[in-house]
């Protein structure tokens, strides 16, 4: 029997904003402009270079970056390092403006939930089901759920940079259990990554995921989540 769901964050219960708001912002941040072009030109190496966190990952990580990539979500300091270097990358080189838009993305701001995410997290909570949230992040989403009103149904948050472990092995997942005192086979994980969240699978929990598609593009893409329960 399922007794506890656990979600992942980014693409599963929140999306983050888009690269072109992203940027946006960050200009604004450090009062500045470009032209059209420049600013589209500027996009489009962001997005190759996967430099938005929460975003799609760099089409190819370059070489000096690929450890800082892998343990990225380990701890702040080489989270920052891995995404101020794919900023870089990209071109933008004003320190101003790698800040900026480095910082943006912690913001709550920044993130928007999905549009069932609200009554899918209350519907559990309601069921008496227990809800953690497992996520592979280097700072702390919190506020991003208080602010947009989702934090009270959630009773565990298990955070890479938190716990020490990073999806898919298993000791994040394991903990979040823990937490929750329940077995990992009383379990749902929920998430968009068949790798990454695919982990909780060698603990004996259900595996159940999502397309991490536009926030307008997937209005009920947790709904399922309640039929799996009925059918555990």
């Amino acid at each position: 029997m399922i007794k506890g769901v656990l979600f992942d964050f980014s693409g599963t219960l929140f999306r983050v904003e888009s690269l072109a708001r992203w940027l946006d912002a960050g200009l604004t941040a450090c009062g500045e402009r470009l032209s059209g072009d420049a600013f589209a030109h500027t996009v489009e190496r962001l997005t190759h270079h996967g430099a938005l966190p929460g975003g799609p990952g760099p089409r190819e990580v370059p070489a000096a970056l690929r450890q800082l990539w892998d343990e990225r979500d380990l701890d702040a300091e080489r989270h920052r390092a891995a995404y101020t270097g794919l900023i870089r990358a990209s071109g933008v080189t004003d320190p101003d403006l790698v800040d900026a838009l480095y910082a943006r993305h912690m913001t709550p701001e920044a993130w928007q939930p999905y549009p069932d995410a609200a009554a899918t997290l209350a519907g559990l909570s309601r069921a008496g089901i227990s809800v953690a949230v497992v996520s592979n992040i280097a700072w702390d989403l919190r506020p991003v759920f208080r602010t947009h009103g989702l934090d009270a149904w959630v009773d565990v948050f298990a955070l890479s940079f938190e716990v020490g472990v990073q999806k898919p092995e298993p000791g994040i997942f394991q903990y979040a259990c823990d937490k929750l005192g329940l077995a990992p086979e009383e379990t749902l994980m929920v998430g968009d990554d068949r790798r990454a969240d695919g982990g909780a699978f060698a603990l004996g929990a259900r595996v159940h995921f999502v397309d991490p598609l536009p926030v307008d593009q997937r209005p009920h893409g947790l709904r399922p989540v309640f039929g799996l329960l009925s059918d555990a």
